[in-house]
């Protein structure tokens, strides 16, 4: 994760921040430098979780239509 010029969070799967400094963890406490946070797309349990929304009615097609 890096700080934008507005102190809000971007969070990323680099390492580098665009002007050349280490990404900063997102997780709260000490910064480690081996444990940044990194958010992978390749999602190994997708199949599951999808599964179980669907079994206990929670994916969004199963909610009721929000009033506007």
């Amino acid at each position: 994760m890096y700080l934008m010029k507005d102190s809000a969070g971007n969070y990323t799967l680099k390492k580098i921040e665009p002007d050349g400094r280490p990404t900063l963890s997102a997780h709260p406490g000490p910064p480690l430098r081996f444990r940044t946070a990194r958010f992978s797309p390749d999602d190994k349990m997708s199949r599951q979780r999808v599964a179980l929304k669907k079994r206990f009615g929670l994916l969004p097609t199963q909610q009721p239509a929000p009033t506007l």
